[in-house]
């Protein structure tokens, strides 16, 4: 079902409807070297094809998994051969683009710069991280989303409706089972074929049909194809193991989408998406160690002195973690996901670092005041003062006054902001000299 013309391909209208940049860049047989970056089945290689066909490119691919430099040299020399025999340009595509290493990117260098080939990269991962500055500052980058409901909807009716390459009517789909198959694509179009697929494998063997029968005509086909409900469509795909795993890698781009849901579903003080994103991560096997130590720069970084007491449950789901093992751990990291995400929040203590770190960078080491210096003469012991309070300056002469922590008006910090506002003007005379 991939296709086969432009006017097929759905689904990425942001970046081919009429007027973009690539649809120009197409039409008017001018495309520059690209990498196609985006999720799983949303039409990346397709789309390769599709500008080689369009474009009456030489269509050469390359698996980043299965190649090395000696396919990439022997690919050239293709290329190199078709531009002098037939003046025919090149279009290279590489799959995976992003598990080629550094040797195997520089050898694509050379033949992309003088125009050798035309190189697309797909790459599920972000190329800024994945491809090497080199290379990445000779092509474009195009961003490809996961299909939408619409567009899955819309392919698989293509599917069904097909005589030639689809299952040409063997079946129908009731409204909701559609809607139902779309959203467990999860914006994978290779996913809805594949899911599709083993529904038609199913209702084929329930019917009984075998290769000795009369095969229907397509008007007897239309009229008694059954229309599957939602229960229907369900059960056969788990008859099929149809249950797919969630898109997931522990290095990956999805990983670091995930868990930065989750740090900051829980900075906003929403439990309920906190304890989704933290079970979509035990679900796809993320390291619950990982989680805990996030936990507990979270709790720190977001929640600060504003409850000081989230630190100590963070510190204790990572005990909990490495003292019970999975699954009884999950327990824990969702008390302390729970906590932290309704715990009063302040980033006062983060900031007060990160100032303190600039003054250090711009000021160097200045000068410890003399009477703090180990045995300096002039130290005010404070426990032999009243309520053990001293006046005396602790901060480099030239900096004295500076403050670099400002707690905020939120849970324990107000309290703690009013006993620094009360100490605070005791220093006055200190600020300048």
């Amino acid at each position: 079902m991939r296709p086969t013309r432009l006017e097929e391909f759905t689904g990425q209208e942001k970046i081919l409807s009429p007027g973009k940049p690539l649809r120009q860049w197409i039409e008017a047989d001018r495309v520059p070297s690209l990498i196609l970056w985006g999720p799983p089945g949303c039409g990346k290689t397709t789309l390769a094809q599709l500008i080689a066909n369009h474009t009456q490119s030489e269509f050469e691919a390359l698996s980043a998994v299965l190649s090395g430099v000696k396919e990439i040299k022997e690919t050239v020399a293709r290329a190199k051969e078709s531009r002098r025999m037939a003046q025919r340009k090149t279009l290279l595509f590489v799959d995976e683009i992003h598990r080629f290493n550094k040797t195997q990117q520089d050898a694509l260098l050379p033949h992309v710069e003088d125009g050798t080939v035309t190189l697309i990269g797909a790459t599920t991962e972000n190329p800024s991280f994945e491809i090497s500055s080199a290379l990445l500052s000779r092509v474009r980058v195009i961003r490809l989303e996961p299909l939408s409901q619409q567009a899955i909807a819309s392919t698989l009716q293509r599917a069904l409706l097909d005589p030639m390459k689809g299952l040409g009517d063997f079946f129908k789909l009731s409204e909701e089972a559609m809607g139902w198959l779309a959203q467990f694509s999860e914006g994978d179009a290779r996913r809805a074929l594949t899911a599709l697929e083993s529904i038609a494998l199913i209702i084929g063997q329930n019917s009984g049909q075998n290769s000795d029968q009369k095969k229907p005509t397509q008007t007897e086909v239309r009229d008694s194809s059954p229309s599957l409900t939602l229960e229907q469509v369900k059960d056969a795909l788990e008859s099929t193991g149809g249950k797919q795993p969630l898109p997931y890698d522990s290095s990956g781009e999805e990983h670091y989408n995930t868990i930065s849901a989750f740090i900051k579903s829980i900075r906003d003080s929403d439990p309920h998406a906190g304890l989704y994103y933290l079970a979509r991560m035990l679900t796809c096997g993320e390291d619950p160690l990982f989680i805990a130590r996030r936990l507990v720069i979270l709790a720190s970084e977001d929640v600060g002195n504003a409850d000081p007491r989230g630190l100590t449950v963070a510190l204790n789901a990572k005990e909990a973690v490495e003292f019970v093992g999975m699954p009884e751990a999950r327990i824990s990291l969702a008390q302390a996901v729970t906590y932290l995400a309704l715990a009063p929040k302040s980033n006062a203590s983060y900031h007060g670092i990160e100032k303190a770190l600039a003054e250090v960078q711009q000021s160097g080491a200045l000068p410890i005041p003399m009477h703090l210096r180990n045995y300096g003469q002039g130290y005010q012991y404070a426990h032999s003062n009243l309520n053990a309070r001293v006046q005396q300056t602790h901060l480099p002469d030239s900096i004295v006054g500076k403050r670099f922590y400002h707690p905020k008006e939120i849970g324990l910090e107000k309290q703690l902001k009013s006993k620094l506002d009360e100490l605070n003007p005791s220093f006055e005379p200190f600020k300048k000299r």
